[in-house]
């Protein structure tokens, strides 16, 4: 029962970020106020305002959201005993790449504001926490490759995941604004090779080694037909 209240309580909260989601990705962060996103999620004006006191808050909320299935991507590569590192970080930047293209409007949208979330701008913030939680996973998941033999000692892990971080958000950034004719997927793939090209041990085993699935199942879009505007009805 207590379960049921709690997801009761959210779901107008879950449908402001969703609502908000969608018009930032067809319109941008700036053209988008709250009372738009109020009539999207189906909701008083006034509930938008009693959960985010801003846009800039609802863009810290989705910043968790992103990083939280961020760091799910690295626990899942932490709990794979199995597969060499080097074949990790691949599958890390290829899915990455693919989620990010997949849904490309929404990160053109938002992605600038979500990096200046990550980078402390707003210390203390959901976004930035969550931003820290995921670098200290991506540092364990490095340093656990060092220990292995599979990636080169000659760095520290701090600066391995300062340049696995430099390469993503530059790779990322790049393409979502600036010329895009090209699949980031294959882009991604070229910027883990300069990654691994210094750092990766190459006895390190991997042939035939297949790329685990590490990204999480996505939750499921709260947007149905009930919620449906007018214009999108059939």
């Amino acid at each position: 029962m207590a379960s049921e209240l709690a997801s009761a309580r959210d779901e107008p909260r879950a449908r402001i970020i969703e609502a908000a989601r969608r018009l930032f990705a067809s319109r941008g962060l700036d053209d988008v106020t709250m009372a738009e996103i109020a009539k999207d999620a189906g909701v008083a004006r006034a509930t938008v305002f009693n959960y985010f006191g801003s846009k800039h808050a609802l863009v810290e909320a989705i910043s968790e959201d992103v990083l939280t299935f961020y760091q799910a991507m690295l626990r899942n590569a932490l709990a794979d005993e199995g597969t060499p590192t080097p074949v990790l970080v691949r599958a890390l930047f290829d899915q990455m790449g693919a989620g990010i293209e997949e849904d490309r409007r929404f990160y053109r949208g938002v992605f600038r504001e979500m990096a200046k979330v990550r980078l402390g701008l707003d210390e203390g913030s959901l976004g930035h926490r969550a931003g820290k939680q995921a670098l200290e996973l991506l540092l364990q998941f490095l340093a656990r490759g060092q220990e292995r033999g599979e990636l080169s000692r000659a760095h520290r892990p701090e600066d391995l995941a300062s340049g696995f971080d430099s390469l993503v958000n530059g790779t990322i950034t790049h393409w979502l604004y600036g010329d895009a004719s090209e699949s980031l997927r294959e882009r991604m793939g070229r910027a883990v090779e300069v990654f691994l090209g210094s750092v990766e041990e190459r006895s390190a085993e991997r042939r035939g080694v297949r790329a685990p699935r590490l990204a999480p199942p996505r939750a499921r879009r709260l947007r149905t037909s009930r919620h449906r505007t007018k214009g999108e009805r059939t």
